[in-house]
């Protein structure tokens, strides 16, 4: 089942946060305006990446372990193996996973994101973040939102600048889940490596995309009265849940697993 826009035009004069993470993973789909931004980015962006896309793996194959199977990504992304579903399927093959994402490359790419294990299901659905409402009246057709859901934000809401209300469209997200679901999120910050601040800006405002990292005190909102699950709110190389996170690395994400009580 695939839920999208079947017309959506691929606009390749105009980049995209997708498609520049997508090179920064090192993926093949993305195309000259956004490999321009990509470029102009420090050195340390594509470790970054990685580590953040490393987190997700890792929190999402922890709530399948804990017995969730039902799992909301939005800002879905290019998809770059394993994605999210073959995470969670390779411990829980039941599990059902709904993906979300504005970039009509994603939607080119659905099918890839819909080939789920026999026993689980996924689906897609072409839609922006700042569109709440819709994206969980189309979830709720394959998720029962009257079980507990994952879901999950990751490195999404710092394209949202303030004026956006990130802090709010989370909270509609979120308050649209029963007790016991989860948010995941991950968010840009500069904390680490200041002196890299103002170049990462630079280049996503030259290829016209907002960025609004954010320090540790501003993401800890988007946690607002939920319970956030060991070690807290940390950074994306610091989350690990059975065992210490093996060295020091700096980055540029905070990340956070936490429970809707």
């Amino acid at each position: 089942m695939t839920a999208g826009i079947p017309n959506s035009r691929i606009d390749t004069s105009r980049p995209h946060p997708a498609r520049v993470y997508d090179w920064l993973l090192g993926g093949k789909d993305n195309y000259p305006v956004d490999q321009e931004v990509a470029e102009k980015l420090p050195a340390e962006a594509r470790a970054n990446a990685a580590r953040n896309r490393a987190f997700m793996h890792r929190a999402s194959a922890w709530l399948a372990g804990q017995g969730v199977d039902q799992f909301l990504d939005i800002g879905t992304g290019i998809p770059t193996a394993p994605n999210l579903h073959q995470v969670v399927q390779a411990v829980t093959p039941q599990a059902r996973v709904v993906y979300a994402d504005n970039d009509p490359i994603v939607l080119r790419h659905a099918e890839a994101l819909l080939v789920s294990s026999p026993e689980g299901a996924t689906d897609y659905i072409h839609a922006d973040v700042l569109q709440p409402e819709m994206i969980l009246e189309r979830a709720a057709e394959m998720l029962d939102f009257g079980r507990p859901v994952a879901l999950s934000l990751i490195a999404l809401m710092h394209f949202l600048p303030d004026e956006k209300d990130p802090y709010g469209v989370t909270r509609r997200l979120v308050g649209a889940l029963p007790s016991g679901s989860y948010l995941v999120l991950s968010h840009g910050t500069a904390d680490q490596h200041p002196e890299l601040r103002q170049e990462t800006e630079s280049a996503y405002r030259k290829g016209a995309i907002s960025l609004r990292m954010r320090t540790r005190e501003e993401v800890e909102p988007f946690f607002e009265g939920l319970e956030l699950v060991e070690p807290g709110l940390v950074t994306a190389p610091e989350w690990y849940r059975e065992e210490p996170a093996p060295v020091y690395e700096r980055s540029g994400f905070y990340v956070g697993v936490a429970r809707i009580p």
